[in-house]
C-alpha cells in the first residue's frame, strides 16, 4: 500500500471520528433542551460520590411544592452566603416559612460535605430545576469549549481540514478535466 493511500485512510478515519464526536457533543447540547431539560456542568467536588467534577447533569423544572427531602437541586445561595455561583446540592430539610403562606425554607448539603450548608433559603420562583440524570466527565468538553482559544481551535481546525480537502478535490477535478480534454497522442505507423 502506498504512503499516499495510507495517509488518505488515516485522514478519512480521523474525519469520521471527529464527525462522530461533534455529533455527540451537538446532541448533548441541543437534545436536552428539546426534551425540556436544563443542563449544568459540575465544577466543584461537593457532590462527589454521587457525581464527580466534570459531570453533565440534566434537570427538569418542577413546581417548588413538589420538592422533597433527598432531591438534588441547582440554585443560587442567598446573597449573604458570599457564594456568587450556582450550587448543586441535596435538600436535607424543608421547614415551614416563618411568614404564613410564603415559600418553605430549605436546607441543603453536598453529598461529600460533612456539614449542612450554613444558610437557609427560600426559592423566589414557583418552579425549580431538579436533577433527573447525569453523564460523567462529559462536562469537561463544555468547560474546555468555554475557553475562546480552544473554541477557535475546535471550529478552526475542522474548517481548515474541510477547506483543504475541498481544494484537493477541486485541483484533482480540474486536472482530470484537463487530461480528458487533451488530444490523444498520435499512433505510430
Amino acid at each position: 500500500m502506498s504512503a499516499a493511500r495510507t495517509f488518505q485512510r488515516v485522514g478519512n478515519a480521523a474525519i469520521t471520528v471527529a464527525a462522530i464526536i461533534a455529533t455527540i457533543v451537538a446532541a448533548l447540547m441541543f437534545v436536552p433542551g428539546l426534551m425540556g431539560l436544563d443542563r449544568y456542568v459540575i465544577t466543584g467536588g461537593s457532590m462527589s460520590g454521587t457525581f464527580e467534577r466534570g459531570a453533565l447533569v440534566f434537570e427538569r423544572q418542577v413546581p417548588v411544592a413538589d420538592l422533597r427531602i433527598g432531591d438534588v437541586i441547582t440554585y443560587l445561595p442567598p446573597a449573604d452566603s458570599g457564594i456568587t455561583e450556582l450550587v448543586t446540592h441535596r435538600i436535607v430539610a424543608i421547614e415551614p416559612s416563618p411568614v404564613g403562606g410564603a415559600a418553605p425554607m430549605l436546607r441543603t448539603q453536598g453529598d461529600a460535605n460533612a456539614d449542612i450548608d450554613p444558610w437557609t433559603f427560600t426559592l423566589a420562583d414557583t418552579v425549580q430545576p431538579r436533577v433527573v440524570g447525569w453523564v460523567p466527565a462529559v462536562g469537561w468538553v463544555f468547560i474546555a469549549l468555554s475557553d475562546t482559544r480552544i473554541r477557535r481551535l475546535a471550529i478552526g481546525v475542522p474548517a481548515v481540514i474541510i477547506a483543504l480537502l475541498f481544494l484537493r478535490d477541486l485541483v484533482r477535478g480540474a486536472s482530470r478535466r484537463r487530461d480528458e480534454s487533451a488530444p490523444a497522442p498520435a499512433a505510430a505507423h
